[in-house]
């Protein structure tokens, strides 16, 4: 049902956990990096990386990699990775605006059999409370018999060269064991440090939140 090898990536948001993760998925498969900011999506067109998360010499090396602010766009993938951000707001919460967004886009391009993947932090149950709800609701599509969902918490830390996405060990989970299977062999072929597989979203989300406190 999953093949690796028809896999079209839509990353959406190109800060500092989207790119790196556009740029390695676009070393092997066909990606596309959606970030509503234009100037962003204007810089790294031309190359560059204000965040100076990636060095401009490896952005002019992925093959399979463009860049849009273009919803339509992404219309095309049928694996959606969501690495927005959930700042903490005054009241130590992550404020889930950002991801209630996202749900909403992705909601108005989900297609029979896709899979939407969250990397954002949240609490535990998140996935599946806030963002699968928003994501039935606009698409018209039932979770976990038209569209799949994954979760695999961001790990990068900013501006460290030396511990970088490949040499971080991932960890994954899904929404159904083949789509678990599937999101830990995707992240797998990008991930030289290994990945490790949870039982579910909700202990996945929760080691994310255990290990930001």
């Amino acid at each position: 049902m999953f093949d690796l090898g028809k896999v079209h990536i839509g990353v959406l948001g190109l800060g500092y956990v989207g790119l790196p993760l556009a740029v390695e998925f676009g070393k092997k498969y066909p990606t596309i990096g959606l970030d509503i900011n234009e100037d962003r999506v204007a810089e790294l067109k031309s190359g560059q990386d204000s965040s100076l998360e990636v060095e401009p010499e490896e952005l002019q090396q992925v093959p399979h990699l463009s860049y849009t602010s273009s919803l339509d766009d992404i219309r095309v993938c049928n694996v959606f990775i969501v690495t927005v951000p959930t700042p903490i707001n005054e009241h130590k919460q992550p404020d889930l605006s950002p991801l209630i967004g996202a749900s909403h886009a992705l909601g108005k391009v989900l297609k029979k059999g896709d899979i939407a993947i969250f990397e954002s932090t949240v609490y535990p149950g998140a996935t599946e409370e806030v963002c699968v709800p928003i994501m039935e609701a606009d698409s018209g599509l039932r979770f976990n018999q038209d569209f799949y969902v994954g979760y695999s918490p961001e790990r990068i830390n900013p501006g460290d060269k030396e511990h970088r996405l490949p040499t971080i060990k991932k960890v994954t989970s899904g929404s159904t064991p083949e789509v678990t299977d599937f999101v830990d062999e995707l992240y797998r072929s990008i991930i030289t440090a290994g990945t490790h597989k949870a039982s579910s979203i909700k202990i996945a989300e929760a080691a994310k939140v255990i290990e930001n406190t």
